[in-house]
């Protein structure tokens, strides 16, 4: 679909979605490939769960556009990113990993190993709680971080 279409708050906060003569009330954007391509392939789908529209690149949005459908992404998506991994409490699972995020320092439990996936170049770390924690590049790290994550890789 092209990106001829407007998109508004409602008094209550909802996404409103106008195209041509139709409306959607309640629209929500999900990214198709969230950790792939974030700034791409993303649907804007009703109440019911259809899509109603699609949007190849965020760039091809004016910044009013952009900036709501990040805004709501950013309310919808909690995937936090790995900056350092601090300590482990054991090289064997399950154990309890210290690490700096890009929001704060936090600890969670790595179940299995099993539970750091490789996604392209980047790790998905996922804990207890099924909260997924992304370590975009694995090889940027400090040393001791990388040298923590090589024992469960």
């Amino acid at each position: 679909m092209s990106t001829s279409f407007d998109l508004e708050r409602d008094q209550f906060g909802k996404l409103i979605l106008r195209c041509g003569d139709q409306t959607h009330a309640g629209v929500v954007p999900v990214r198709a490939f969230p950790l792939q391509t974030p700034e791409e392939n993303i649907a804007l789908v009703d109440s019911d769960g259809h899509e109603v529209a699609w949007i190849n690149q965020l760039a091809d949005l004016s910044e009013p556009l952009c900036r709501l459908i990040l805004e709501e992404l950013a309310g919808r998506e909690f995937v936090p990113e790995i900056q350092r991994i601090i300590d482990v409490s054991s090289f064997s699972t399950p154990c309890t990993w210290q690490v700096q995020t890009d929001r704060g320092e936090t600890s969670f439990v790595l179940r299995v190993e099993e539970d750091i996936r490789r996604i392209g170049t980047s790790l998905l770390v996922t804990d207890n709680h099924g909260i997924p924690f992304l370590i975009r590049q694995p090889a940027k790290l400090d040393k001791h971080s990388r040298k923590i994550l090589d024992r469960f890789l």
